[in-house]
């Protein structure tokens, strides 16, 4: 049975499959086992599929309501904002500017045909976003890698001055971190100096060491109740049903065994970085570029990244069957 997310989803590819021209369609399209599929960045760069700047506004408008459909409202007027912080990035960097800064730079990617039955997946990704999502089945759906960034993390000036687009990703690990003592602190602190970007980038494939910082098991409770408010941060990106199942398994897997790590400077304007590392999700975030004003989140799945298990699990059921 499909859920209410999948069919959503299912609805939203085909009716805006349904308005493109041959050609914008030929530029979508992609094999559901595409190496495409796992081609992904979160910097600016030359990408494949249809950018909003090359459809109509009716299309565009088709294209806006695929990416609400894989998305919480909340997360969705996130993505929009960062997809609007580029025309702040084009004042702010004038004519010189190595880069394009267009909010009409987004571009829309399918894998497969949508289908009630067979596995597809889409994604929608430019400067500072990327969503990828896998359905099989109609019903089991894989969401990471998950990227929203924010440059200017906050804006210093214009109509949007004051605008903090990823605040609660901010704020609610700045409260984590001053709710530790002096001997939790040291544990959860792993370098005074913060990496100069996330440590997985944008590879295809997230490879982890062991959980380093502290463990929510070393946490008293209010302080292990703040590391569930900042894992949901992250999770409420997602619909409801979906959210609701990943804290279901984050707590099925035992929260104590989540660790969170510390690094850079705990004052506010200065470059930080941290981490959450469950057992099976590892969450990134990074604020050292540009006077420690441009974040940089990302969502990885340790389990099942780009839904490979689902599709596995699929494809030995289908074998199985004839």
């Amino acid at each position: 049975m499909q859920t209410e997310t999948t069919q959503r989803m299912l609805a939203a590819a085909t009716t805006f499959l349904a308005s493109l021209t041959p050609n914008q369609k030929s530029q979508v399209l992609f094999g559901r086992d595409s190496p495409e599929r796992f081609n992904w960045d979160y910097r600016p760069r030359q990408r494949t599929g249809l950018p909003l700047k090359e459809m109509d506004s009716g299309q565009q408008k088709l294209a806006y309501a695929l990416l609400a459909s894989g998305l919480s409202q909340g997360a969705n007027i996130k993505a929009l904002n960062i997809m609007s912080l580029e025309k702040v990035l084009r004042e702010l960097e004038g004519p010189k500017s190595l880069y394009n800064r267009d909010p009409d730079l987004y571009y829309v990617t399918i894998f497969g045909t949508p289908s009630k039955d067979l596995p597809w997946g889409w994604r929608i990704e430019g400067h500072h976003l990327s969503v990828n999502f896998l359905m099989v089945n109609g019903k089991e759906i894989a969401v990471t890698p998950n990227f929203f960034g924010a440059n200017p993390a906050r804006v210093l000036e214009g109509s949007l001055s004051g605008l903090r687009i990823l605040a609660g990703e901010e704020d609610r690990a700045r409260q984590l971190l001053g709710s530790l003592d002096q001997e939790q602190r040291a544990q959860a602190t792993i370098a005074t100096e913060a990496p100069a970007d996330i440590i997985t980038g944008s590879e295809a494939r997230v490879k982890i060491d062991a959980p380093i910082g502290i463990a929510v098991s070393k946490m008293r409770e209010e302080q292990q109740n703040l590391v569930m408010e900042l894992i949901t941060e992250y999770v409420s990106r997602m619909p409801e049903d979906i959210a609701e199942k990943r804290m279901n398994l984050i707590e099925k897997e035992g929260k104590r065994y989540i660790h969170f790590a510390w690094a850079g400077s705990d004052v506010r304007g200065k470059p930080h970085y941290y981490r959450l590392h469950g057992p099976s999700f590892f969450v990134e975030y990074d604020n050292t570029q540009n006077n420690a004003n441009h974040i940089h989140t990302v969502w990885r799945d340790i389990k099942d990244d780009w839904g490979e298990d689902l599709l596995k699990n699929h494809y030995k059921k289908s074998h199985e069957t004839k």
